[in-house]
């Protein structure tokens, strides 16, 4: 894939997954992104569950560098400076405050290079009543109105990924890129600010919008009500998942896939309006019907008559189906010490040409030679 930002220099600071996830994004498209960590311990992320080298930290940090430094002694400092005027853009997610106290606040940063862009991210903002509070994904999901989504009611368990975490990086990714942009026009750096409850509170505008032009409080049902979305288990407790949508063409397709050609006969779904005020029960009556077969019976029947579904996978089969396949969404890579390492590629082509090559995520201190000329 072609390295759209190519000689774009970008230092990341940053810790656990908001940080690193942006300073990956930016990896990805051909940025070179240098890691700076703590000596000895690194980001907190490598040690979960035990050693340097977690799941969760090769989640976030593939298409990098990784030095060591700690900002607080002269000598590292002096080596820390030496890259942030030679760098584009500066990543950090600290609590406010800490990055001055590290030496690497942002009106210190951007007099040593005024082009920087130097991008902060925090739980609640740099100032407020909850600018100190510590925040992670569970408490900006909870705080931007998106968990009272994710919640079922009737199981009120929180599920699912780290959205908040991921969305908020990808929010700090486009403000940088934007930044990037308007330097090119100007000359001059930005500093890019934003919080987990900003990205989060935007990425549920729908809600808001519902809420504040029509009155409306949406809930964890209405989504999917609307939308009629469903997950059904089938005869070989396979799952499947239909997304009907709108379209009476896809109601009839269902109604012959499932050998039912009355069910829109029946008054209750007979048409948008009644399907959605009766999705539970066409939910239940759904259950019962898929229970009849396998799920590679029901992708087949669902296919022919062009009805919106796909199979419910889990990470250990999405990406054996050959659709997947075909899009080479799986690629591996081999680190000289931790050995073979596979992953999701980056999802943008360009002209046609999909990145299929990724740098591994690096052992701590691994480019120290390299860059700062130190083991």
């Amino acid at each position: 894939m072609a390295h759209v930002l190519q000689g774009i220099r970008v230092v990341d600071q940053g810790t656990f997954i908001t940080g690193p996830a942006a300073g990956m994004l930016l990896g990805d498209l051909g940025a070179d992104v240098i890691k700076v960590e703590q000596p000895g311990s690194g980001d907190p992320f490598r040690t979960f569950r035990g050693g340097l080298y977690s799941p969760h930290f090769q989640a976030c940090n593939r298409n990098k560098r990784s030095v060591t430094l700690d900002t607080k002694l002269p000598a590292d400092l002096e080596k820390f400076d030496a890259l942030i005027r030679d760098a584009d853009v500066y990543i950090q997610n600290f609590r406010p405050g800490v990055a001055d106290r590290l030496n690497a606040g942002a009106e210190r940063l951007r007099k040593i290079n005024p082009r920087l862009i130097y991008c902060s991210i925090s739980g609640f903002g740099p100032t407020g009543p909850s600018a100190r509070r510590p925040a992670y994904d569970g408490v900006a999901q909870a705080a931007s109105g998106l968990l009272s989504l994710l919640i079922d009611p009737e199981k009120p368990r929180v599920i699912g990924p780290a959205l908040a975490d991921s969305l908020t990086a990808f929010y700090a990714t486009y403000g940088i890129l934007g930044a990037l942009y308007e330097r090119e026009r100007t000359g001059h750096g930005r500093k890019v600010e934003l919080s987990m409850l900003e990205a989060m509170t935007h990425f549920n505008l729908d809600a808001f919008t519902h809420f504040y032009q029509a009155g409306e409080i949406v809930g964890p049902y209405t989504r999917p009500s609307v939308s009629q979305t469903y997950a059904l288990e089938c005869a070989d407790h396979k799952w499947i998942a239909l997304h009907m949508s709108s379209p009476e063409k896809f109601w009839i397709g269902l109604a012959n896939a499932i050998d039912h050609p009355t069910i829109l006969a029946d008054p209750r779904f007979s048409s948008r309006e009644g399907r959605i005020a009766n999705q539970a029960v066409l939910a239940h009556m759904l259950a019962d019907i898929f229970r009849r077969f396998d799920r590679a019976e029901w992708c087949a029947r669902l296919e022919k008559e062009d009805v919106p579904h796909a199979p419910m996978y889990d990470a250990s089969d999405a990406l054996d189906d050959p659709q997947a396949k075909h899009l080479e969404l799986l690629i591996t890579a081999r680190h000289e010490t931790m050995g073979d390492f596979r992953t999701v590629r980056c999802p943008l082509s360009y002209d046609g040409e999909r990145s299929t090559h990724v740098r591994p995520p690096p052992v701590l201190g691994e480019h120290n030679a390299e860059i700062l000329g130190r083991p």
